[in-house]
């Protein structure tokens, strides 16, 4: 059976990052993409100039019209700006009850433009928090959701994940790539364990999209059927490894995108 997993996400124009690079993630990892469009934004490799949220009707419409003909193994949740959006997926959630949901909760594009409302975070938390199986903050998203300073420490990475899931999240990754340090160390905390999963920092400007793509990586990895610690080292591997191949490409004048066809591409 082919493995299917769906972006619902917001678009982003320059491609690098939103449903496009999640899409090519899923490809890129021998899984099939589809997808549920949450905005458009009029972005590329500088910044954000503008964000058109659809309709949270049409979010329901997308939905029911993916999962009511595609045997759907894992769902990955990107940026949702509008309080009505979320309630529009936790909605299409409780419905069709996928296996796997990977909770990406986008707040700030890599250029520093927020992507959502403050009126939304709450709501990510009390609606969405309860419906995945894994979220994956990064340092920046985790202290806005706790309303607390960004982490500096692994120490203090754990304790904000513990915090999260105290919020409603069943699992937490805790991302590390916005850290310092020769190692690129994300930090998973379950209600039992906790475990790091390490890599070589990578010294590139073309970091865009990198949120969206681990997070997509993962969901290709569960709809595969491979277990949480599998598909998170899976997924960290790749994302290094697009983040290195990513200086073979010439693409915008600001923070360009990691190579997600590295694997393919001459």
């Amino acid at each position: 059976m082919t493995a299917i997993a769906v972006t619902i996400a917001g678009s982003d124009s320059g491609g690098g990052a939103g449903i496009q690079a999640d899409l090519k993630t899923f490809s890129a990892l021998g899984v099939y993409g589809a997808s549920v469009i949450t905005a458009l934004t009029a972005q590329n490799t500088i910044g954000v100039s503008a964000i058109h949220d659809a309709p949270a009707d049409f979010v329901n419409a997308q939905i029911d019209a993916v999962f009511s003909d595609l045997t759907v193994n894992a769902v990955k949740i990107g940026m949702l700006s509008r309080t009505d959006i979320i309630h529009a997926v936790a909605d299409g959630l409780d419905r069709w009850k996928p296996a796997y949901t990977v909770l990406d909760p986008v707040m700030v594009a890599t250029s520093g433009d927020r992507l959502i409302r403050d009126d939304a975070v709450e709501a990510i938390v009390t609606r969405l928090f309860p419906r995945a199986q894994l979220i994956t903050p990064n340092l920046a998203e985790a202290a806005t959701l706790l309303n607390e300073p960004m982490a500096q420490t692994l120490d203090a990475m754990e304790q904000q994940g513990k915090a999260l899931m105290k919020r409603g999240a069943h699992v937490v990754l805790m991302k590390g790539g916005h850290g310092t340090g020769n190692e690129s160390i994300d930090v998973l905390v379950t209600a039992n364990t906790i475990e790091h999963f390490k890599a070589p920092r990578i010294a590139t400007k073309n970091t865009h999209g990198t949120g969206c793509t681990l997070s997509s990586a993962i969901a290709a990895e569960f709809a595969k059927g491979h277990s949480l610690s599998a598909s998170i080292r899976t997924a960290k591997a790749y994302v290094t490894e697009a983040l290195a191949a990513s200086e073979t490409l010439d693409i915008g004048k600001g923070s360009g995108p990691v190579h997600h066809f590295y694997h393919f591409w001459k």
